[in-house]
């Protein structure tokens, strides 16, 4: 019943994991937040720097580009 959905090529190719790199420290990562520019940031740089990046911690702000992305799903 489930076997034909987890094995399918599309399945496959979308569950791996994609290993992404930080712009602020340079390593690379399972996940790291993202804006719609190409800003990446891991989740510890994030935490360093949210004093800048958030007011009220449910937005933060890109220091690239300036725009708006959510906490939420990403």
């Amino acid at each position: 019943m489930f076997g034909s959905d987890y094995s399918s090529p599309y399945r496959r190719k979308h569950r791996r994991g994609r290993a992404v790199t930080c712009h602020c420290c340079g390593q690379v990562f399972p996940f790291c937040w993202s804006c719609r520019c190409g800003f990446r940031i891991c989740q510890a740089c994030m935490q360093g720097n949210l004093w800048g990046m958030t007011c009220n911690g449910i937005t933060w702000e890109c220091p690239d580009c300036g725009g708006q992305n959510g906490f939420g799903n990403q």
